[in-house]
């Protein structure tokens, strides 16, 4: 194990074939953590989009078939010299924990299970709701806040006029959200809410793709104000378009959405999940309860009539956004690693202490 100051050999474990929130995440820590010195590699399933997204920095290890994954991570991790094996999402974590022979973390952006993450030596939680629900006496554990990731350079350089292209009038308002088309995002709440209580003239762009599109389509149809415009690579161009951004999840740790929004300067209407009702407590934004179509679309028209007074510019709004900043979480994310490796040190060596496991690296 090398001395706590020196780069580190970092592996990442991930296996989604498609970039999300959790995906997002993964890489942007990557990146950062190889442009300032470490070594850095990134385990996923081969043809991942996961793997153009690294930086040139970073290797990428695609395991063509899932059978027997928690043994190939460990092997390929220990081949690696991996001092640190950092899972993301709940099948990695269950593949990193077998490990070993490196520190293993998990990053819960969903949440603790049991059979995902019993097993690992550190847990990042994402809120503070996760951390004092953990089991007593499990891994070490610390609550670092998820940042929002800058989306495809090339797409954010292209202006994109989501209003001109969707032929909007200048009076009508337009409602936006972004995920996975997906049950736990709650997309048909917002589209069986806005279509109950939205204004006439009002407008709903849903930018996501997921296993629900069809069945989110057949819920929209005959209302032609909904519109599913599907993948974007522009997020961060359309999020300036939307008048109110809403994120109706049914379950959520930290969306990564919200603080896009947040970083656009839109107004912010979301069911109280865990991650929202953390993330904007003492923010101007609402909440509405979880599952309740009803109390969010009545939300949703009562937003729309406060901002139709509004000139465009006046619907702007400032939120404080320092506790997600990227660098301090990385860097934190990093005395972390080094934490529970000082943790490891002082229970192989008989330590009374990781101070004194710190101490022996210098001696």
């Amino acid at each position: 194990m090398p001395p706590p100051f020196e780069p580190l050999t970092l592996v990442h474990v991930v296996f989604s074939s498609r970039i999300a929130g959790g995906e997002r995440h993964c890489i942007d820590l990557a990146n950062a953590q190889a442009a300032l010195g470490h070594r850095v590699h990134v385990i996923g399933s081969a043809g991942s989009a996961v793997s153009g997204a690294l930086a040139s920095g970073v290797g990428f290890h695609g395991l063509k078939l899932p059978l027997l994954r928690g043994w190939r991570v460990a092997a390929l991790a220990r081949r690696l010299g991996a001092d640190i094996c950092h899972g993301h999402l709940g099948p990695a974590c269950k593949a990193v924990a077998h490990a070993r022979s490196a520190a293993r973390i998990g990053t819960l952006h969903v949440g603790y299970k049991a059979h995902h993450h019993a097993r690992l030596d550190g847990l990042v939680c994402v809120n503070r709701a996760q951390h004092e629900s953990l089991p007593q006496g499990g891994a070490l554990a610390s609550v670092i806040y998820n940042w929002a990731p800058e989306r495809d350079a090339a797409a954010a350089a292209r202006h994109t006029d989501l209003r001109a292209e969707l032929g909007l009038a200048p009076q009508q308002l337009l409602v936006g959200s972004v995920g996975r088309l997906h049950r736990s995002k709650g997309m048909d709440l917002l589209i069986a809410g806005f279509k109950a209580h939205a204004p006439a003239d009002a407008v709903l762009a849903i930018l996501g793709e997921g296993p629900d599109e069809a069945a989110l389509k057949e819920l929209a149809a005959g209302d032609a104000r909904v519109r599913l415009l599907g993948f974007r690579g522009d997020v961060d161009q359309c999020l300036k378009s939307f008048d109110l951004f809403v994120s109706p999840s049914r379950e959520e740790a930290f969306p990564l959405a919200i603080l896009e929004a947040m970083r656009a300067g839109r107004p912010v209407l979301s069911s109280a999940t865990q991650g929202p009702q953390e993330m904007l407590a003492g923010q101007p934004a609402r909440l509405v309860p979880v599952g309740d179509a009803h109390a969010l679309g009545h939300a949703i028209a009562e937003e729309l009539g406060r901002l139709r007074p509004l000139l465009p510019q006046q619907r702007s709004v400032a939120y404080a956004t320092a506790a997600y900043d990227r660098s301090n979480a990385v860097a934190r994310t990093l005395g972390f690693y080094r934490d529970v490796m000082l943790h490891q040190a002082a229970q192989a060596k008989g330590f009374d202490s990781e101070e004194e496991a710190y101490a022996a690296w210098h001696v």
